[in-house]
């Protein structure tokens, strides 16, 4: 049975003791495979967890970012004040990415259609964006994107949304992850003049790297 949860931080509590407990050793980390879940109040995206210690702040900077639709990270360094390590390792020559999520939905007018067929179709099985994409491989040499595909479906006259992800690591990607697609669903509800609905998270690889584990995973 797909399992349920409140809020974001639900989830999140919930899936790092499975993982601690049930999830098999996969490379560097402690992994569960196919993983599907229901957020059921999406808004409620803040991760209170004491022990994650999460940044709202950054959060809510790395928004501003995909809101730009501008994949270099200075941008980003522009709106947090720093670009952090991690962005710096995945960005090209020319300090682009390919995980900026803004810049992705913004390609070939995704966001736009979506909206448009929302619009005109309410039961259209064709709101989708597509972001990892196998025939972009030769882009990925520093940065491959994790999130497949975000689909979109009104039901009920709310917003209801799905994520399905080849690869999310429970403490630094869902967290802010779900932070910017619960966003992005918002923003999306709103151009549309509903309510948000459900978010439904799928992730084929969900981890936490050795170094999050106590006893490094041993």
């Amino acid at each position: 049975m797909t399992r349920h949860f409140e809020t974001a931080n639900d989830a999140y509590e919930f899936y790092y003791n499975v993982i601690i407990d049930q999830g098999i050793k996969f490379g560097d980390t402690k992994a569960l495979f196919n993983v599907g879940f229901y957020i059921d109040n999406p808004t409620w995206r803040v991760i209170s967890n004491k022990d994650r210690k999460w940044s709202l702040e950054y959060a809510e900077a790395e928004w501003q970012w995909y809101l730009s639709g501008d994949r270099d990270i200075n941008k980003l360094g522009e709106i947090y004040g720093k670009v952090p390590a991690i962005w710096k390792r995945m960005a090209n020559e020319h300090d682009l990415v390919n995980s900026n999520y803004g810049w992705q939905w913004m390609r070939e007018d995704q966001l736009d259609h979506i909206v448009k067929k929302l619009k005109a179709e309410p039961d259209t099985r064709q709101a989708a964006i597509s972001i990892y994409d196998g025939k972009e491989m030769y882009m990925y040499e520093h940065d491959t994107p994790c999130t497949y595909a975000i689909q979109f479906s009104i039901i009920n006259e709310e917003l209801c949304m799905s994520v399905y992800m080849r690869s999310n690591d429970l403490w630094y990607g869902f967290c802010n992850d779900q932070y910017q697609f619960s966003q992005f669903q918002q923003l999306i509800a709103g151009m549309l003049g509903i309510s948000v609905g459900w978010y439904y998270h799928h992730a084929h690889n969900l981890h936490l790297y050795n170094n999050k584990i106590p006893n490094n995973g041993k």
